[in-house]
């Protein structure tokens, strides 16, 4: 009977408590329909960007305060990956992109307020380049912001004739995942020019010094606005009507002066008509079969990308763990101790982060110009260090998992050192530390996508600019499947080896 109550009441609190939830829920969805969440890179000055103080400031977001302050709506700024933006927005996740949104190209994949600001696509170049003109460009490295109005100006289907041979003439063009990289590259001379957009161009120069010039031709225009999802027409039009309110009563032009911007404004109510008719068209979708297909060859050169750097890490990280447990060992302690800092710090310290030191260290130390074939080669020379550190822990643990008796077993029956340790420790070590090893080898697989940090292209990093070209999580999933199958190779090949080296059973 006793039990029978305590469980009539244990249902009865965990009713009274689904239904506290829920009416919490409901409640806070009330709040939150007051909010309007603006999605934004934050590192896209003077649109939008992360200040001094650790605020969230910008153009853009100027605006958008103002929007919300004249609606009574609560602000909220949210910083996004600019290659998930679609993902975010459609996920409903934010309510719109407002962030130097580049309308032209994109017309009918996003229900658009009325442009608001004229933009150009320019190119920055040192000032020592000798760079005048975009011709000089032929057999330079340049880059560009993935899934930019630069890229779609150069690459895109509505590319000029004259773009085209302009973009057939560069050596290279590079995707890059913010501006701060981009300028990074340039200083730093891996690529030789960055196309831009001309607000953000005036910024970075102007904050960085005389150190780059912008050349006076530009590569195309275009115009600004903001990205509501497609068909969310209402929301899209209680924020162009307070745009327009802005505009007539000199709000609007205000915040332009603040931010150097009104030489660019163009907001009209003459462009709403041609808004509507954009948000009304249709472009033709193909079967999912043809879009997988169509994804799965755009990442094949990706896919070959990611094993190469796959297969060379290992190849250099694999003795090079065993030199350094060796010193880890030494009994020689100024070795042991350095080799232990160095350990340290790789352990510690993200391996993005050891990317970005080895690419653009030789420069910022030691003013050592880089060239864009050095990319690949610092990417594998910071995966082998890292790793190292990882696989030399790993082999000491083998080592010293070895019965001490051995060793003395080995010196009765005369054997070197040498012979010692090759002979009769290291078959055991290795036998001890493939399920260890097994595990790094299978992170190292899904590591390859931190190649992007310093700009290489690999099979993920051209996953997210598929997806953010076309709108759709679908390459992400497809890069998922080669990541899962290919562990799954790898983890099938070391569980047959450790079975193969089982030999006592």
């Amino acid at each position: 009977m006793k039990n029978r109550i305590k469980m009539i009441l244990t249902v009865f609190v965990s009713i009274i408590t689904v239904i506290s939830m829920t009416q919490g829920i409901m409640c806070s969805a009330e709040n939150s329909s007051s909010q309007f969440i603006v999605g934004f890179d934050a590192e896209f000055p003077p649109y939008g960007y992360k200040d001094d103080s650790g605020e969230y400031v910008g153009f853009d977001l100027d605006l958008a305060e103002e929007v919300c302050k004249r609606k009574g709506w609560e602000l909220v700024k949210q910083p996004i990956d600019w290659n998930s933006k679609d993902m975010e927005l459609n996920s409903e996740s934010i309510d719109c992109i407002w962030n130097g949104f580049t309308m032209t190209g994109r017309e009918t994949a996003y229900t658009w307020s009325i442009p608001y600001i004229d933009n150009s696509q320019v190119i920055v170049v040192r000032s020592d380049s000798g760079i005048t003109v975009p011709a000089d460009l032929s057999g330079k490295v340049v880059a560009v912001q993935a899934d930019s109005s630069a890229l779609h100006a150069l690459e895109g289907d509505e590319a000029t004739e004259e773009n085209q041979a302009l973009r057939k003439s560069f050596a290279e063009l590079q995707q890059i995942g913010d501006y701060n990289s981009a300028f990074m590259n340039l200083e730093s001379g891996a690529v030789d020019a960055v196309c831009m957009d001309v607000g953000v161009a005036r910024y970075e120069i102007k904050s960085r010094g005389d150190k780059f010039a912008m050349l006076a031709d530009n590569i195309s225009t275009e115009q600004y606005a903001v990205g509501f999802k497609r068909g969310n027409t209402e929301l899209r039009d209680e924020v162009q009507a307070v745009l327009l309110e802005m505009a007539e009563d000199g709000t609007f032009n205000d915040i332009a002066v603040k931010w150097g911007l009104e030489e660019c404004v163009c907001l009209s109510e003459d462009s709403i008509n041609d808004t509507a008719t954009a948000d009304i068209e249709e472009t033709a979708d193909e079967s999912l079969g043809e879009r997988i297909l169509n994804i799965c060859k755009l990442l094949s050169k990706g896919v070959l990308a990611s094993l190469m750097i796959f297969v060379l890490t290992l190849v250099f990280a694999l003795p090079l763990g065993l030199l350094i447990c060796a010193g880890r060992m030494c009994r020689i302690a100024p070795i042991r101790w350095l080799v232990k800092i160095y350990i340290s710090i790789v352990r510690g310290t993200p391996l993005m982060l050891q990317l970005l030191v080895v690419f653009f260290g030789p420069y910022y130390l030691f003013g050592m110009s880089l060239s864009s074939k050095y990319r690949i080669a610092a990417v594998i020379i910071g995966f082998s260090l890292n790793y190292a550190a990882y696989f030399a822990e790993i082999y000491r643990s083998g080592i010293q998992a070895v019965p001490k008796g051995q060793y003395e077993a080995c010196e009765v029956l005369g054997y070197s050192r040498m012979q010692t340790f090759f002979k009769i420790v290291f078959p055991q070590m290795v036998k001890n530390i493939i399920p260890s090893v097994t595990n790094e080898v299978i992170t190292l697989v899904k590591d390859t996508s931190l190649a992007y940090a310093v700009s290489y292209t690999e099979m993920f990093t051209i996953a997210k600019q598929v997806a953010a070209a076309q709108t759709t999580i679908i390459p992400l999933f497809v890069a998922g499947i080669f990541y899962y199958v290919f562990n799954f190779i790898v983890a099938f090949i070391m569980e047959r080896i450790e079975k193969k080296m089982n030999y006592y059973k």
